[in-house]
């Protein structure tokens, strides 16, 4: 889920972009990849290219009283800036910090959604997610 920014990061601070998801994201290890959809906008400030973005997605979950496997859907919101990993031509950004932590921007300007949606997902999915509300049991 990749998006070049490098015109973007060209324009003024403040300048946004819309864009629409509707990708596949691999979101729990070993298992099949999970379509994604909504809307992220791309915000550019004096540092970085902020993303916020409201998403729809489900992922493939035990229930806690059954232990059917089931298709839990989620609702992710998330804000993340992703910083340029070195200096970008035209703009006044300077290079990110060494923390690998950090969201960052390729050296070809493109910025690569995946795996802030995989971490928002993983941290969406309910601790003890039921099938349905009702779920007797074994």
């Amino acid at each position: 889920m990749q998006i070049n920014v490098s015109q973007l990061l060209k324009e003024p601070i403040g300048s946004e972009r819309d864009y629409l998801i509707n990708d596949s994201v691999n979101i729990m290890d070993n298992s099949s990849s999970s379509m994604v959809y909504g809307n992220v906008k791309l915000t550019c400030t004096n540092r970085s290219i902020l993303v916020r973005g409201r998403l729809d997605t489900a992922v493939g979950v035990t229930c806690a009283r059954c232990l059917d496997v089931f298709d839990c859907p989620l609702k992710l919101d998330f804000d993340e800036e992703y910083f340029p990993a070195g200096n970008i031509v035209g703009g006044d950004f300077s290079p990110a910090h060494d923390e690998p932590s950090l969201f960052t921007i390729d050296d070809n300007q493109v910025i690569d959604l995946t795996e802030a949606i995989r971490q928002y997902a993983l941290m969406s999915v309910p601790m003890k997610p039921l099938c349905r509300q009702d779920c007797s049991g074994l």
